[in-house]
């Protein structure tokens, strides 16, 4: 017999083709054969939690109860994160393009985290512009966006584990996080999260913000999808970028052979080409 029939809950061929065509229709999410114990663990919780016997019974749950599917979204996805990771890209916006803006006398400036997951991508970006401008003196929004629902409470919520205070560079730890009386957390100060506007979207359903964007982080996303769906979403930020902003992903990624709409500038940081302009 199958060893996916002989586990606690058993899974045939056909739920795990079911659970992976639903996660690809609604994320774009690719989940190979090789990824099958990963989704048979994170959906175990959910069908201990719904007191059903296999997942065969789930997938005909999800099929008939649409209130499930946030669910079983959330259970998937990814949510690895840190406080400036990837430090150089946030040296890059501090010591490259804020100063590119403050040349300019740029007042308007947006920027989209747009996979923040449980907020320290988009709070490190805040942060990082308070140490170089006034955000009281300048029209500051930072929108940040995630599919998972149950992380996004988190960043709304701004209150982290002192074990990670220490990834944040001492000065910005010194004024913009406050320790809660427990000790064992700490909280970013309010002017902070002032400035940052979350919100839950899927990147494959219609986006409602009209740009333009200066700035678009969205890192370790593209590993996850396929060559369509990257096309897709690249051709739409660089839609929603002004000519000269820029595209910034994840270490182990490149959209180099997806598109020439932009200049790569170095270290997964991508700027826009002038529209204008010949490829």
């Amino acid at each position: 017999m199958d060893k996916w029939q002989q586990q606690e809950f058993p899974m045939s061929l056909a739920d795990f083709d079911f659970l992976r065509n639903l996660a690809y229709s609604q994320t774009g999410i690719v989940l190979p054969e090789r990824k099958k114990q990963m989704v048979y663990s994170r959906l175990s919780r959910r069908i201990r939690f719904l007191k059903l016997n296999s997942f065969s019974q789930y997938c005909h749950y999800l099929d008939n109860n649409t209130q499930e599917l946030p669910e079983f979204i959330n259970a998937l996805t990814t949510n690895l994160t840190a406080f400036f990771r990837e430090k150089h890209h946030f040296v890059y916006l501090d010591k490259q393009i804020c100063p590119q803006w403050l040349a300019k006398k740029q007042k308007r400036i947006r920027i989209w985290s747009a996979a923040c997951s449980t907020g320290e991508e988009a709070y490190s970006i805040a942060m990082t512009l308070y140490g170089q401008i006034d955000l009281s003196l300048f029209d500051v929004k930072i929108l940040a966006t995630d599919l998972n629902t149950q992380v996004l409470e988190t960043a709304k919520k701004a209150i982290y584990s002192t074990e990670v205070l220490s990834t944040i560079p001492a000065n910005f730890a010194t004024k913009y996080t406050k320790r809660l009386a427990n000790n064992a957390q700490f909280s970013i100060k309010q002017r902070i999260k002032e400035a940052v506007h979350f919100k839950q979207l899927n990147l494959l359903q219609p986006w409602p913000m009209s740009g333009p964007f200066d700035v678009i982080f969205c890192r370790n996303v593209f590993i996850y999808f396929d060559s369509d769906t990257k096309k897709r979403i690249i051709k739409k930020f660089r839609a929603l970028l002004s000519d000269g902003g820029y595209l910034i992903i994840g270490h182990s990624e490149s959209i180099n052979d997806f598109t020439t709409d932009f200049e790569f500038i170095g270290q997964t940081i991508y700027r826009a080409r002038n529209r204008t302009a010949p490829c």
